[in-house]
């Protein structure tokens, strides 16, 4: 009986990461729908800063206490690694373009997240996952050789491959957060509001005027609430019940809406190169995600 529940948590929480990461894929159209005088890294900041006030607004409501930055080295650790991640990813796509940051920052991630989490938390990946990760980085080479190349600049790929690097150490602080924190949601919160907090300064070298118009602030808040509060949110609840290994994989869900959403809502078209990449990615994605009694290959 345990080993059934043990089973549903992890077919649940793969779900619950896998939504995050599509939630995550939509920030592309939202930056290109809002104001255009938005610049990336303030976006990232922004995001991270309204995403962490949320998700830190019901411990205050229910447990009448204020954030308390405990266990301060993880939560420290890991509010650096979003920082990191943020100027890295958001440097790598003003170098490269959208596509190819994109698609090297994510498409590494998964790589990265197998090799930290296996030396930092000793998770050794499963067969599924090397199952799962091939193919998902195969469809995601196959996606990248489909698109404009010429762009690409040496600097702009290492940054892209560091933010993957990154997020691997965020994922990898923030279950090692959670291992000491029940209140998952709070600690989630602490860690975006440290990072915003800590990005702060950076706002003062740009014009935000931008944000006072209607599309700008609807930008600000659709990334803060949706793709921020909520998308960490989920994020938070399914990693409880996933590897770290796992959930970085998983986040390859982020290239693929992306891709979708560039080519039905901004009109982008991909060769059948693309959509063979893209058919590749759903398959990983469902290796991953779908349900199995004895996880022979979980």
């Amino acid at each position: 009986m345990q080993k059934k529940s043990n089973i549903t948590k992890k077919n649940n929480g793969n779900l619950l990461v896998l939504a995050s990461a599509i939630l995550w894929g939509s920030n592309g159209t939202a930056q290109a729908l809002g104001a255009s005088e938005a610049q990336p890294l303030v976006l990232g900041v922004l995001r991270i800063l309204i995403g962490g006030l949320i998700l830190c607004i019901p411990a205050r409501l229910y447990s009448k206490s204020f954030p308390t930055f405990q266990p301060f080295g993880s939560i420290f650790l890991a509010a650096i690694s979003a920082v990191i991640y943020q100027i890295t990813f958001f440097s790598a796509v003003k170098l490269t373009g959208v596509s190819v940051g994109t698609i090297v920052g994510i498409g590494s991630s998964p790589i990265f997240a197998g090799i930290v989490a296996w030396l930092i938390r000793g998770e050794k990946p499963s067969v599924r996952w090397y199952f799962a990760t091939l193919a998902g980085i195969s469809g995601t080479t196959l996606v990248a050789l489909s698109t404009n190349m010429d762009r690409v600049v040496l600097t702009g790929v290492f940054l892209a491959l560091a933010s993957g690097l990154s997020y691997a150490f965020l994922a990898v602080f923030m279950k090692n957060t959670f291992q000491k924190r029940s209140d998952t949601v709070a600690a989630t919160g602490e860690i975006f509001l440290l990072g915003g907090l800590l990005m702060l300064p950076l706002l003062f070298r740009y014009d935000l005027s931008w944000i006072k118009q209607a599309d700008g602030a609807a930008t600000i808040l659709y990334l803060g609430l949706v793709t921020g509060a909520l998308a960490y949110y989920l994020f938070s609840k399914g990693l409880q019940s996933v590897t770290v290994a796992t959930a970085g994989t998983l986040t390859l869900g982020e290239p693929l809406t992306a891709g979708i959403l560039a080519v039905l809502v901004l009109g982008e078209q991909l060769n059948s190169k693309g959509w063979g990449g893209v058919l590749l990615l759903i398959f990983g994605l469902i290796i991953l995600t779908a349900p199995g009694r004895k996880h022979n290959l979980k």
